[in-house]
C-alpha cells in the first residue's frame, strides 16, 4: 500500500522529534575560554587584605592601593601578626616601655624567614602594613609603629577603608 504525502511527513516529523538532542560543546568551550582569559587579566587588579570582624578601619579617600606586605592587626583586645596572636593590648598598655618585646621578637622571626632584601627594601626598609581599629588609642599605635621601626620594618603603611569622595585640589596662592 502506498503512503500518502501526509503520512510520510508525519513519519518524518515523529522520527525527528523522538531522537535524543545533542549538546553543542564547541560554543560552550568558546564561552569558557573567553571567561578564563577575562578572569586572568582582571585578577591582578584586586588585592584583598584579610579583614577581621573585630577591626573597624578608618575611612580614607586615598587612591593608592596597598602592596602585599607583612600585616599587623591591632584591635581592642589583641595584637596579631599574620594571623597569630602575639600579645594582649591590656598587657601592652600596662607596660611603661616604648617597644613591645613579643612583637619585636615576632617581627625579627618573620624577617629571618625571608632574609634577602629586594632593592626597594634596601632603599626604603622592609615594608609592613598595620591594620589598626579606628578606636585604638594613639599611644598604642605609636608603640606598635616604634616597635616595627626597631625591628627594621621602616616602610610602614596604615590600612584604611576607601570611601568615595571628592578629589581634593590644592590651589597655591601667589
Amino acid at each position: 500500500m502506498k503512503e500518502s504525502m501526509r503520512a510520510k511527513r508525519m513519519a518524518r516529523h515523529h522520527s525527528r522529534m523522538h531522537t535524543s538532542s545533542r549538546l553543542n560543546l564547541v560554543s560552550l568551550m568558546d564561552i569558557f575560554t573567553i571567561l578564563v582569559f577575562f578572569l586572568m587579566v582582571n585578577s591582578s587588579d584586586v588585592q584583598v587584605l584579610t579583614k577581621s570582624d573585630k577591626i573597624k578601619l578608618p575611612d580614607s579617600i586615598a587612591e593608592r592601593r596597598p602592596k602585599e606586605t607583612l600585616i599587623v592587626m591591632v584591635n581592642d583586645t589583641d595584637i596579631i601578626v599574620q594571623g597569630r596572636k602575639i600579645i594582649e593590648v591590656d598587657a601592652v598598655m600596662k607596660q611603661d616601655v616604648e617597644t613591645i618585646e613579643p612583637l619585636i621578637k615576632e617581627l625579627r622571626y618573620q624577617s629571618t624567614r625571608r632574609p634577602e632584601l629586594t632593592e626597594q627594601e634596601q632603599k626604603h626598609g622592609r615594608a609592613i602594613t598595620i591594620m589598626g581599629d579606628k578606636k585604638i588609642p594613639y599611644a598604642l599605635l605609636k608603640r606598635v609603629m616604634t616597635t616595627c621601626a626597631k625591628a627594621d620594618y621602616t616602610n610602614i603603611a596604615l590600612a584604611v577603608s576607601k570611601v568615595p569622595g571628592e578629589k581634593i585640589e590644592v590651589v597655591q596662592g601667589g
